[in-house]
Protein backbone atom coordinates (compact mmCIF):
# COMPACT_ATOMS: atom_id res chain seq x y z
CA UNK A 1 0.00 0.00 0.00
CA UNK A 2 1.63 3.17 -1.26
CA UNK A 3 0.74 6.84 -1.15
CA UNK A 4 2.04 10.27 -0.15
CA UNK A 5 2.09 11.44 3.46
CA UNK A 6 -1.43 12.08 4.68
CA UNK A 7 -3.03 9.84 2.05
CA UNK A 8 -4.74 7.67 4.68
CA UNK A 9 -2.50 4.59 4.85
CA UNK A 10 -2.10 4.49 8.61
CA UNK A 11 -5.74 5.45 9.16
CA UNK A 12 -6.83 2.54 6.97
CA UNK A 13 -4.57 0.17 8.91
CA UNK A 14 -5.97 1.42 12.22
CA UNK A 15 -9.48 0.93 10.86
CA UNK A 16 -8.71 -2.67 9.92
CA UNK A 17 -7.32 -3.24 13.42
CA UNK A 18 -10.41 -1.73 15.03
CA UNK A 19 -8.46 1.17 16.54
CA UNK A 20 -10.37 3.73 14.46
CA UNK A 21 -14.06 3.53 13.64
CA UNK A 22 -14.80 4.53 10.01
CA UNK A 23 -17.51 7.11 9.47
CA UNK A 24 -19.10 4.94 6.80
CA UNK A 25 -18.70 1.59 5.09
CA UNK A 26 -17.80 -1.81 6.49
CA UNK A 27 -14.63 -3.86 6.86
CA UNK A 28 -14.85 -7.63 6.46
CA UNK A 29 -12.44 -10.24 7.77
CA UNK A 30 -13.13 -13.85 6.68
CA UNK A 31 -16.57 -12.82 5.42
CA UNK A 32 -17.63 -11.29 8.75
CA UNK A 33 -17.77 -7.59 9.59
CA UNK A 34 -15.18 -6.71 12.19
CA UNK A 35 -17.81 -4.81 14.18
CA UNK A 36 -19.51 -8.11 15.06
CA UNK A 37 -16.59 -9.93 16.62
CA UNK A 38 -13.21 -8.67 17.83
CA UNK A 39 -11.77 -12.19 17.83
CA UNK A 40 -10.50 -11.65 14.28
CA UNK A 41 -7.64 -9.59 15.71
CA UNK A 42 -5.87 -12.68 17.03
CA UNK A 43 -5.25 -13.67 13.40
CA UNK A 44 -3.34 -10.47 12.64
CA UNK A 45 0.29 -9.68 13.37
CA UNK A 46 0.84 -5.91 13.45
CA UNK A 47 4.11 -4.02 13.24
CA UNK A 48 3.49 -0.28 13.80
CA UNK A 49 5.52 2.44 12.14
CA UNK A 50 6.67 3.57 15.58
CA UNK A 51 6.45 1.04 18.39
CA UNK A 52 5.52 2.59 21.75
CA UNK A 53 6.14 0.53 24.87
CA UNK A 54 6.38 1.27 28.63
CA UNK A 55 9.72 3.04 29.10
CA UNK A 56 10.78 1.16 32.20
CA UNK A 57 9.78 -2.29 30.94
CA UNK A 58 12.64 -4.53 29.90
CA UNK A 59 12.66 -6.48 26.65
CA UNK A 60 12.39 -9.80 28.49
CA UNK A 61 9.45 -8.54 30.56
CA UNK A 62 7.67 -7.27 27.46
CA UNK A 63 7.82 -10.61 25.65
CA UNK A 64 6.80 -12.50 28.79
CA UNK A 65 3.81 -10.20 29.29
CA UNK A 66 2.66 -10.51 25.66
CA UNK A 67 2.95 -14.30 25.77
CA UNK A 68 0.92 -14.41 29.00
CA UNK A 69 -1.86 -12.38 27.39
CA UNK A 70 -2.26 -14.84 24.52
CA UNK A 71 -3.32 -18.48 24.73
CA UNK A 72 -1.06 -19.86 22.00
CA UNK A 73 1.56 -22.32 23.18
CA UNK A 74 3.66 -22.44 20.02
CA UNK A 75 5.63 -19.35 19.17
CA UNK A 76 7.40 -18.22 16.02
CA UNK A 77 10.55 -16.86 17.63
CA UNK A 78 12.73 -16.79 14.52
CA UNK A 79 12.98 -13.01 14.44
CA UNK A 80 13.50 -12.86 18.20
CA UNK A 81 16.66 -14.93 17.84
CA UNK A 82 17.84 -13.68 14.45
CA UNK A 83 17.77 -10.13 15.81
CA UNK A 84 19.59 -11.42 18.92
CA UNK A 85 17.00 -9.93 21.26
CA UNK A 86 17.67 -12.84 23.63
CA UNK A 87 21.07 -11.27 24.37
CA UNK A 88 19.67 -7.93 25.59
CA UNK A 89 16.67 -9.02 27.67
CA UNK A 90 17.63 -6.76 30.58
CA UNK A 91 17.65 -3.59 28.50
CA UNK A 92 14.77 -1.22 29.19
CA UNK A 93 12.66 0.00 26.30
CA UNK A 94 13.64 3.64 26.92
CA UNK A 95 17.32 2.74 26.44
CA UNK A 96 16.78 1.22 22.99
CA UNK A 97 17.70 2.85 19.70
CA UNK A 98 15.01 3.33 17.09
CA UNK A 99 16.37 0.40 15.10
CA UNK A 100 16.27 -1.97 18.07
CA UNK A 101 12.69 -0.91 18.81
CA UNK A 102 11.87 -1.84 15.23
CA UNK A 103 13.40 -5.27 15.82
CA UNK A 104 11.23 -5.73 18.91
CA UNK A 105 8.12 -4.70 16.95
CA UNK A 106 9.00 -7.11 14.13
CA UNK A 107 9.59 -10.02 16.51
CA UNK A 108 6.23 -9.35 18.21
CA UNK A 109 4.37 -9.15 14.88
CA UNK A 110 5.53 -12.63 13.83
CA UNK A 111 5.46 -14.17 17.32
CA UNK A 112 2.00 -15.75 17.13
CA UNK A 113 2.34 -17.14 13.62
CA UNK A 114 -0.66 -15.12 12.36
CA UNK A 115 -2.46 -15.69 9.07
CA UNK A 116 -2.35 -11.97 8.24
CA UNK A 117 0.54 -9.55 8.71
CA UNK A 118 0.22 -5.77 8.61
CA UNK A 119 3.62 -4.08 8.51
CA UNK A 120 3.72 -0.28 8.59
CA UNK A 121 7.10 1.01 7.35
CA UNK A 122 8.81 -2.18 8.61
CA UNK A 123 12.37 -1.40 7.47
CA UNK A 124 12.42 2.19 8.78
CA UNK A 125 15.43 2.64 11.04
CA UNK A 126 16.87 -0.82 10.41
CA UNK A 127 20.48 -1.29 9.35
CA UNK A 128 21.01 -3.00 5.95
CA UNK A 129 21.65 -6.46 7.42
CA UNK A 130 18.59 -6.35 9.70
CA UNK A 131 16.50 -5.08 6.80
CA UNK A 132 17.53 -8.08 4.69
CA UNK A 133 16.78 -10.46 7.58
CA UNK A 134 13.29 -8.99 7.86
CA UNK A 135 12.69 -9.16 4.10
CA UNK A 136 13.77 -12.81 4.06
CA UNK A 137 11.23 -13.52 6.80
CA UNK A 138 8.47 -11.70 4.91
CA UNK A 139 9.22 -13.76 1.80
CA UNK A 140 9.16 -17.03 3.73
CA UNK A 141 5.79 -16.14 5.25
CA UNK A 142 4.49 -15.09 1.85
CA UNK A 143 5.45 -18.50 0.46
CA UNK A 144 3.24 -20.07 3.15
CA UNK A 145 0.27 -18.32 1.58
CA UNK A 146 -0.15 -15.63 4.20
CA UNK A 147 -1.69 -12.26 3.41
CA UNK A 148 0.86 -9.52 4.02
CA UNK A 149 0.03 -5.81 3.81
CA UNK A 150 3.06 -3.52 3.76
CA UNK A 151 3.43 0.24 3.61
CA UNK A 152 6.77 1.85 2.85
CA UNK A 153 8.27 5.01 1.44
CA UNK A 154 11.40 3.07 0.49
CA UNK A 155 10.07 1.46 -2.67
CA UNK A 156 13.32 -0.35 -3.41
CA UNK A 157 12.69 -2.41 -0.27
CA UNK A 158 9.48 -3.74 -1.81
CA UNK A 159 10.77 -4.87 -5.21
CA UNK A 160 11.20 -8.51 -4.21
CA UNK A 161 8.14 -8.60 -1.96
CA UNK A 162 5.30 -7.05 -3.92
CA UNK A 163 2.63 -8.95 -5.84
CA UNK A 164 -0.06 -6.23 -5.84
CA UNK A 165 0.00 -2.45 -5.42
CA UNK A 166 -2.72 -0.28 -3.92
CA UNK A 167 -2.10 3.45 -4.35
CA UNK A 168 -3.93 5.79 -1.99
CA UNK A 169 -4.37 9.52 -2.32
CA UNK A 170 -6.59 11.76 -0.18
CA UNK A 171 -8.18 8.71 1.39
CA UNK A 172 -9.20 7.16 -1.93
CA UNK A 173 -7.87 4.19 -3.86
CA UNK A 174 -6.46 5.51 -7.11
CA UNK A 175 -5.48 2.12 -8.46
CA UNK A 176 -5.23 -1.43 -7.17
CA UNK A 177 -3.38 -3.70 -9.59
CA UNK A 178 -1.04 -6.64 -9.69
CA UNK A 179 2.65 -6.01 -10.28
CA UNK A 180 2.44 -8.05 -13.47
CA UNK A 181 -0.29 -5.72 -14.78
CA UNK A 182 1.67 -2.64 -13.81
CA UNK A 183 4.90 -3.90 -15.38
CA UNK A 184 3.09 -4.67 -18.61
CA UNK A 185 1.30 -1.32 -18.59
CA UNK A 186 4.38 0.80 -17.83
CA UNK A 187 7.17 -1.24 -19.37
CA UNK A 188 9.13 -0.87 -16.13
CA UNK A 189 10.45 -3.58 -13.81
CA UNK A 190 11.28 -1.73 -10.58
CA UNK A 191 8.45 -0.64 -8.30
CA UNK A 192 9.80 2.89 -7.92
CA UNK A 193 9.90 3.38 -11.69
CA UNK A 194 6.46 1.81 -12.06
CA UNK A 195 4.95 4.29 -9.59
CA UNK A 196 6.83 7.23 -11.14
CA UNK A 197 5.46 6.26 -14.57
CA UNK A 198 1.90 6.03 -13.23
CA UNK A 199 2.16 9.43 -11.56
CA UNK A 200 3.81 11.07 -14.57
CA UNK A 201 1.04 9.89 -16.88
CA UNK A 202 -1.66 11.16 -14.56
CA UNK A 203 -3.18 7.80 -13.67
CA UNK A 204 -3.24 8.73 -10.00
CA UNK A 205 -6.08 11.12 -10.83
CA UNK A 206 -8.33 8.40 -12.13
CA UNK A 207 -10.65 7.36 -9.35
CA UNK A 208 -11.39 3.66 -9.65
CA UNK A 209 -14.08 1.82 -7.74
CA UNK A 210 -12.82 -0.94 -5.48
Amino acid sequence: MIGPNGSGKTTLIKSILGLVKPGSGQIFFSDETISQNVEYRKNIGYMPQIGRYPDNMKIGQLFKMIKNIRTEKEWDEEMYYRFKLDTILDKSMKALSGGTRQKVSAALAFLFNPDVLILDEPTAGLDPLSSEILKDKILSEKEKGKLILITSHVLSDLDDLTTDVMYLQDGKIVFNKSMDELKQETGEEKLGKVIAWMIKHGLQKQEMSY
